[in-house]
């Protein structure tokens, strides 16, 4: 049962992979603003919930959990994310190295289901190897060059989503045989 939600989980997040590179490719500014306000939408739920919750907790624990401070800070970052989108965007250098390191991890992952593939001696595991090899190419690529223009490297990780995503999905089906 474990081995068919983990089956499930990979298809569903290779499915949202090629969904988010279609959405980049169409849009990418506007797809990052999205993100970055929708992260502020949630910082000003949970921001506030701290708060209230702060306020309804008996003095002492209230003081040791520091709910009023932790949801101020939520607050204030739920501004700076719904009202000055475009400093996040103007920092995205920074961005983009942290998801070469999140590219970087999941080709590493992806070597080991690749690995796992040639143990068990499945059949096409060199497909899970090519996708390992894909990511691990594409994460030294975002993190040598950073790039400096918002939309070329917001294209290139929506194609490198979709490529990833399509070929992970052919070693998921090659696999199971």
């Amino acid at each position: 049962m474990s081995k068919i939600k983990r089956s499930t989980g990979n298809l569903l997040m290779c499915l949202t992979e090629i969904i988010i590179g279609i959405l980049l490719l169409i849009n990418p500014v506007g797809f990052t603003s999205g993100i970055i306000i929708t992260l502020g939408i949630m910082l000003a739920i949970m921001g506030i919930g701290s708060i209230v919750g702060y306020f309804k907790a008996d003095p002492e624990e209230a003081a040791e959990k520091s709910g009023l401070a932790k949801g101020l800070v939520f607050v204030f970052l739920a501004f700076v994310c719904i009202f000055k989108t475009g400093w996040l965007i103007a920092a995205f250098p920074l961005i983009t190295v942290f998801y070469g390191v999140l590219i970087l991890v999941s080709g590493i992952s992806k070597v080991q289901w690749a690995v796992d593939m040639l143990r068990q001696k499945q059949k096409y595991w060199f497909v899970a190897l090519i996708g390992a090899v894909l990511s691990l190419v594409f994460a030294a690529l975002v993190l040598a060059n950073p790039f400096s223009s918002t939309v070329v490297l917001w294209t290139f990780i929506a194609v490198s989503l979709i490529i990833e995503a399509i070929v992970d999905i052919l070693a998921f089906i090659f696999g199971r045989k």
